[in-house]
């Protein structure tokens, strides 16, 4: 067979072929199938016979075409991530005032409210109420206990009952359980670097609420820890500085500049423990000293002995030893 096309930019012509054995020519009429149309619509193109053209769609490329539609509508966090940007900037130029203040505007540009989450200041609220109810159980048990003390009778069967009784009451204390924020991991940020800021403004006590209401966000936000310690630590708070300090290495095991920290912390609560107990015992020695003055004597003339069996002490009296 011989064939002949014509190819035009914007008009492509196909034409009926007859076919004669004996002279073996293939004629070609001039109106074929207009494939203008088709032409912008790219692959997936079917020719049908007659002229009609039909674009195939690819699935794939609708779900990718709808991809891109959702990322480019706007998210309702953005207006908070672009006011921490701007509080970012201003943290790193030492401009702590104004980070302040984008930071505290990211946090209100923040959704909240039903289906969402809490604010912050209403975590807080539901935070201190719960433990204000937890509070209460436990002085209600204490009350109870007292009583059952006072009514128990020497009856060992009932004695055991009692205890038996009170083994099964003998509940652990709940802890709270903050509700959950949709947004909570990005809320949590912006309270802690707001935290920041107030570290450097001097507002230690503003600083806690704040990294409270980030670890209720996110539990496990190791600079929410870490920055807590250090506004504690200023309040001369050592035991919780500490713990908050023990908490950051805990999540994050490979920091070592949190390990450090709590090394130094470690050794400033035991400094001040000691202390405590000699301040303690001082006290209590000079209570004994007054009241065994009636009597001429002093914790001078008693002298503990450890065994170093037992571990137990002994007491000697020593009637002179005051007057050494």
């Amino acid at each position: 067979y011989q064939s002949h096309k014509t190819a035009h930019v914007s008009r492509v012509i196909l034409t009926n072929t007859t076919t004669t054995m004996s002279a073996k020519k293939t004629q070609f009429n001039s109106e074929g199938f207009d494939l203008g149309a088709a032409a912008d619509s790219g692959e997936g193109v079917v020719y049908e016979i007659g002229g009609g053209v039909t674009s195939v769609t690819n699935d794939d490329d609708n779900q990718n075409k709808e991809k891109a539609k959702e990322s480019s509508s706007p998210s309702p966090m953005d207006e908070s991530e672009r006011l921490k940007a701007l509080g970012n900037n201003d943290f790193k130029q030492g401009n702590h005032l104004d980070a302040y203040d984008y930071y505290t505007e990211a946090i209100e540009a923040c959704p909240s409210g039903e289906g969402i989450g809490p604010t912050g200041q209403e975590l807080l609220k539901l935070r201190d109420e719960f433990e204000e109810k937890n509070r209460e159980k436990m002085m209600e048990r204490q009350r109870k206990d007292m009583e059952k003390r006072r009514s128990r009778n020497n009856s060992n069967e009932d004695k055991k009952e009692e205890d038996d009784n009170e083994e099964k009451e003998d509940k652990p204390v709940e802890t709270f359980s903050p509700p959950r924020h949709l947004y909570g991991p990005k809320l949590a940020v912006y309270h802690a670097n707001r935290a920041a800021t107030l570290l450097h403004l001097g507002r230690n006590g503003e600083a806690i609420e704040d990294c409270d209401i980030s670890l209720l966000l996110n539990p496990t936000y190791v600079k929410a820890y870490q920055r807590r310690s250090t506004a504690n630590e200023r309040i001369e708070n050592t035991e919780e500085a500490l713990r908050d300090a023990q908490k950051a290495c805990e999540f994050d095991p490979s920091n070592a500049a949190a390990r450090k920290n709590a090394a130094r912390l470690q050794k400033i609560e035991d400094e001040r423990l000691e202390k405590l107990k000699e301040e303690t015992m001082g006290k209590l020695k000079d209570l004994g000293n007054s009241l065994l003055g009636n009597f001429g004597l002093s914790l001078d003339n008693f002298a503990t002995v450890q065994d170093p069996n037992t571990g137990g002490y002994s007491i000697s009296f020593n009637q002179g030893a005051d007057k050494k």
